[in-house]
């Protein structure tokens, strides 16, 4: 299995701090049986700097230790690109990591919504090469909010990516039906960990993915691990058709 967003390398941002974290998020992904991981540390974030040189430092060193102990996954560069307006030309100038050097780059939204500029930027980044994949979509509070919101950035070409965790439960009821929501709307295409650390932000990798399979949504697991695997491979994805979200019993109310 791959996982298509980990913060697993140490010191760069919110994710593993030391090199013992790391080691201990290696050990766990084994265990999930995730053979191969794409590192994506936030780049262009206000909160983190984006360290190049650093990035590719952290994932020499580990790529090593994973040889030295045998460990049995392969690991991968990538970046979560926060959004901004100089993205495609930092990508144009590769600057700005991609998924395991292929044509798909993971985009993350600001938390609190979709901002004006997202359609034209995704237009660029696409006329550049380059297609962006939306981060943890079923966790922005305008997507949340108006889901519709997420189709129109999937119609201008970007495509989504849910968490593990929020599949799981782990961020809560409301954000659980969320991503079942967007999934079942055919809104999402990729699934990713999102890992961060052990204790508040595990893998929660396979939990996410019973939870599909208990509601029955096989189907969608089969079509998550296979474009997690054509993410690595730099084919095309499998998209399907979008469906309407069901409106809440209130919505004839306010409609």
């Amino acid at each position: 299995m791959i996982d298509t967003h980990a913060h697993i390398l140490a010191g760069l941002d919110d994710g593993a701090q030391t090199f013992d974290d790391t080691k201990r998020l290696l050990e766990k992904a084994a265990e999930e049986q995730i053979s191969n991981i794409i590192a994506t540390p936030h780049a262009f974030h206000p909160n983190f700097p984006t360290n190049l040189a650093a990035l590719k430092n952290q994932l020499a060193i580990t790529q090593q230790y994973i040889e030295d102990q045998q460990i049995p996954i392969k690991l991968y560069s990538g970046q979560e690109c926060r959004l901004t307006e100089k993205l495609p030309e930092l990508l144009a100038a590769e600057e700005a990591l991609t998924l395991a050097n292929s044509r798909y780059v993971l985009l993350e939204l600001p938390s609190s919504g979709v901002p004006n500029y997202t359609v034209p930027l995704i237009q660029q980044i696409i006329t550049g090469g380059h297609v962006p994949i939306i981060a943890h979509a079923e966790r922005n509070q305008g997507i949340i909010e108006k889901p519709e919101r997420l189709r129109r950035l999937l119609l201008h070409g970007a495509l989504a990516q849910v968490t593990a965790g929020s599949v799981s439960g782990s961020f809560g009821k409301a954000i659980q039906k969320t991503a079942l929501d967007l999934i079942d709307a055919n809104l999402i295409h990729v699934y990713g960990s999102d890992v961060h650390n052990m204790d508040k932000r595990p893998f929660h990798f396979n939990a996410g993915l019973d939870y599909l399979e208990k509601k029955k949504r096989h189907e969608m697991v089969d079509v998550f691990l296979e474009n997690n695997e054509r993410i690595i491979l730099d084919g095309h994805l499998i998209v399907l058709e979008p469906q309407d979200i069901p409106k809440p019993k209130w919505w004839n109310v306010f409609a």
